[in-house]
């Protein structure tokens, strides 16, 4: 839902990755979705051979998986929860038209600011909470384990670390329990001729945190890495993979914040969320966990969410 910049590069990653066996692309600009859609599939002989089309809400029939990328744009130098009220409104209108058609799909939220959209949806929705689950911090994540790895010259696979709390300015990198290849992060790094100082950590943080604000100074939008990000996790839903991902989600309680939508590490399976891991976190990591938690819970409770 929501064939924009972001709903379409999505759509084409599905394509490029195999994932799915039908796109479905619905937005309210029908000459867009048709657009887009009649465009990827003309990708789909150098791919894979999925079926991909444009539709209207009643298409949905039948989705497993319904990627709701549907809202207005991040403007630049606009944080992500200043697009609350105009996004909320959106969300009003479509949650239940998609759920009317594909009851049984789990949601997947993409729209910004994602942690309290996801929040939005889940109370529109009357889902349980784990069939409504926010791309979160996955992207984060993916840049966090990007510039580490390059920093230490190592394949970003083998780097095990997280961003949690707000995919946004008060995101929680975890340095405390990241690993490389299963050696903790300052051990590898030490072995490796490659310590990593203050400046080297503060670069890597500046260079997750404000990516963002980079990219849309640049090009006026995000889509190609959040889209390949979605695509990854549309698979972990169809296959059952019960991967472990960053993922925002409602959450009973996270430091001491009750009812919150925000990233943690999570087994992801058919159902949407199976379970929810907390990482080792230092002190200091637990009490930015506990203000990004705070945040969100204030900019959900503002919206009456």
């Amino acid at each position: 839902m929501g064939s924009g910049f972001v709903g379409s590069a999505t759509a084409y990653a599905l394509v490029l990755q195999g994932v799915a066996r039908e796109v479905v692309l619905v937005g309210l600009d029908r000459k867009l979705a048709q657009a887009h859609a009649e465009d990827i599939l003309h990708a789909t002989p150098f791919a894979h051979p999925v079926w991909v089309r444009s539709g209207w809400y009643e298409d949905l029939e039948g989705a497993r998986v319904v990627i709701v990328a549907a809202g207005v744009a991040q403007r630049p130098g606009e944080t992500r929860l200043r697009l609350l009220d105009r996004n909320a409104q959106v969300f009003a209108d479509v949650v239940p038209k998609i759920l009317k058609a594909a009851p049984e799909a789990v949601l997947l939220i993409a729209t910004n600011p994602v942690d309290v959209m996801t929040q939005v949806a889940y109370r529109l929705s009357g889902l349980p909470p784990e069939r409504v689950v926010g791309s979160g911090t996955i992207l984060d994540t993916a840049r966090f384990r990007a510039l580490l790895a390059q920093h230490l010259l190592v394949a970003p696979r083998s780097v095990h670390a997280f961003v949690v709390g707000e995919h946004g300015d008060s995101e929680v990198l975890v340095w405390s329990s990241a690993q490389v290849g299963g050696v903790d992060l300052e051990a590898f790094a030490q072995a490796r001729g490659r310590a990593l100082t203050p400046d080297d950590r503060l670069r890597i943080d500046e260079g997750v945190r404000r990516a963002a604000y980079r990219i849309i100074e640049g090009k006026g939008a995000t889509y190609y890495g959040i889209g390949a990000g979605l695509a990854r996790l549309t698979r972990a839903i169809l296959t059952d993979e019960k991967g472990v991902f960053t993922v925002s989600l409602f959450t009973p309680e996270v430091e001491g914040v009750e009812e919150v939508a925000l990233s943690l590490p999570r087994i992801l399976g058919a159902r949407g969320v199976e379970a929810t891991l907390y990482p080792r976190l230092n002190e200091e990591e637990r009490q930015a966990l506990r203000r990004s938690a705070e945040i969100l819970k204030g900019a959900a409770s503002a919206l009456g969410f």
